[in-house]
């Protein structure tokens, strides 16, 4: 896994051979980056991304111009990737990687994110719950964008809050915002 451009073009994400973390292809992440490019300023926005693996997107976003980004994950081995790779950019200032649940840190997290990524296990049981509780609250920025990685069954056009979605083979990204920005 590499970066794809912007400040840290070409830098390597540190990762492990870990089963219990599926990152992001890199055709996918190319994909998402030029769709979003297309959308939002990166410039100096705060990023949230939850269920972080090696931290293949905030990492992208930060080479792009995020101003800050919060990975949140609970496997041991992503997080200490994760901070390595913050290390070796030099930009644990303007990084946070968090050890928690997903859930437990949407419950006491205050902060609010323009941009979050969300890659739960493909079995996760309850998808609508965990987009209402971010799309449908005060952590996404009243401007922002929520994107869930998914399996590509399903679907969440009834969603109030969903935008658009992009498939790739067995997988779905779907796109979210507040329904006042999206109608």
């Amino acid at each position: 896994m590499q970066i794809l451009a912007g400040t840290y073009r070409g830098h390597k994400i540190k990762s492990t051979a870990s089963r219990d973390i599926r990152p992001c292809s890199s055709r996918v992440k190319k994909s998402l980056f030029d769709t979003l490019s297309a959308r939002i300023d990166f410039d100096g926005i705060a990023v949230l991304d939850l269920f972080a693996g090696f931290g293949n997107m905030g990492f992208e976003a930060l080479s792009r111009g995020a101003g800050f980004v919060c990975f949140v994950d609970r496997h041991p081995e992503a997080l200490k990737s994760m901070q390595y790779t913050a290390d070796r950019l030099d930009v644990s200032e303007e990084v946070s990687v968090i050890r928690s649940e997903v859930t437990a840190f949407l419950d006491r997290t205050e902060e609010r994110f323009s941009l979050v990524f969300c890659d739960p296990p493909y079995s996760w049981p309850d998808y609508d719950r965990l987009i209402e509780r971010i799309a449908g609250s005060r952590i996404l920025a009243d401007d922002g964008m929520l994107l869930v990685e998914h399996q590509a069954d399903l679907d969440f056009q009834g969603s109030p809050y969903y935008l658009m979605h992009k498939d790739y083979g067995m997988t779905r990204v779907t796109f979210f915002q507040h329904h006042e920005v999206s109608s």
